[in-house]
């Protein structure tokens, strides 16, 4: 079955890191530029970071200290480590499989999969 699984979302206090995982299966991750997106009912979709098939990153303003997008093609993985989290880093988290990086705005274009999302929660 061809698929992309988020893990890793939860609950964490102001200030904590979670470290979300974007698997695939059925498919190699290693041709594709991967986005990851973030979505909060009632508002746009967000782009965070997205990394393209050779490795290079390209992160919103938003995160860009507070965050790192990297890639293990052996295990067919994407990961995004989110630091100092904030209350307005709520929302699901997707990761979706592409064509390339483009910045402005920041996506990934012809998305070919998508991941469910994970949910994220900055309380406490």
């Amino acid at each position: 079955q061809v698929q992309l699984v988020e893990s890793g979302g939860g609950l964490v206090q102001p200030g904590g890191s979670l470290r979300l995982s974007c698997a695939a299966s059925g498919f190699s991750l290693d041709v594709y530029g991967i986005g990851w997106f973030r979505t909060v009912p009632g508002v746009e979709r967000d782009g965070v970071p997205c990394i393209t098939s050779d490795g290079t990153s390209v992160y919103a303003d938003s995160v860009k200290v507070r965050s790192t997008v990297s890639r293990d093609n052996a295990k067919n993985t994407v990961y995004l480590e989110m630091n100092n989290l904030k209350p307005e880093n709520i929302g699901v988290y997707s990761c979706a499989a592409g064509s390339y990086c483009s910045s402005n705005p920041l996506t990934v274009t012809a998305v070919r999969y998508w991941g469910r999302g994970t949910q994220v929660t900055v309380s406490g």
